[in-house]
């Protein structure tokens, strides 16, 4: 007997959509604090682009999965069960990457601490800097607190991802079950997903 219903925290598409839309929306605000302050974290040039980049990526495949789940495409489904184990690896990747550049550039971000949030000298003189100042928010809580919470914020995401994934796929199979039923107008049952 195959459950329908087993380790959904919510129920299938209402609640694939909300998780869609969390996913979406730190994802879009995790990729513009990169690509607006990634220069004051990692201090090689396309660094912050990348890391950005990807996590505006995630927020675009998250919403084409919403899409999906409100519309009850198949297609669309399959493409999103395509697209989310590729999104997960170069997630896991740019986490570790993030990780490890972030902990290389300790002093550096200590030093940006230390003397108001202006940008780390040798970044200036390239030209990587722009009109806005390191937000003393970022700071205040001290280094460790800062780079456990990189951490922990990265584990999070790819944790809601995988999960992500696996409502993607219940809710493709639910729809590759049901594909026979005719709707309403063809004396067949309506299936609401």
């Amino acid at each position: 007997m195959w459950c329908d219903n087993c380790l959904l925290v919510l129920p299938l598409r209402a609640g694939a959509i909300a998780w869609a839309v969390v996913i979406a929306a730190y994802s879009l605000g995790g990729g513009l604090f990169l690509l607006m302050y990634g220069q004051y974290l990692y201090f090689v040039y396309p660094e912050w682009f990348i890391y950005g980049g990807i996590g505006i990526g995630v927020c675009a495949v998250a919403a084409i999965n919403m899409v999906t789940m409100s519309n009850r495409s198949y297609t669309w489904s399959r493409v999103c069960h395509f697209l989310w184990p590729f999104i997960i690896v170069i997630c896991a990747v740019r986490a570790i990457f993030m990780i490890w550049e972030l902990h290389r550039g300790r002093e550096k971000i200590i030093w940006e601490c230390e003397n108001g949030g202006q940008l780390w000298g040798q970044s200036e003189e390239q030209g990587y800097g722009n009109r806005m100042s390191f937000p003393n928010g970022i700071c205040a809580p001290g280094w460790q607190s800062l780079f456990t919470a990189f951490i922990f914020s990265l584990l999070i995401d790819l944790a809601f991802q995988m999960y992500m994934y696996f409502m993607n796929w219940r809710f493709m199979k639910r729809l590759q079950r049901y594909s026979s039923m005719k709707g309403p107008y063809g004396n067949g049952t309506y299936y609401n997903a």
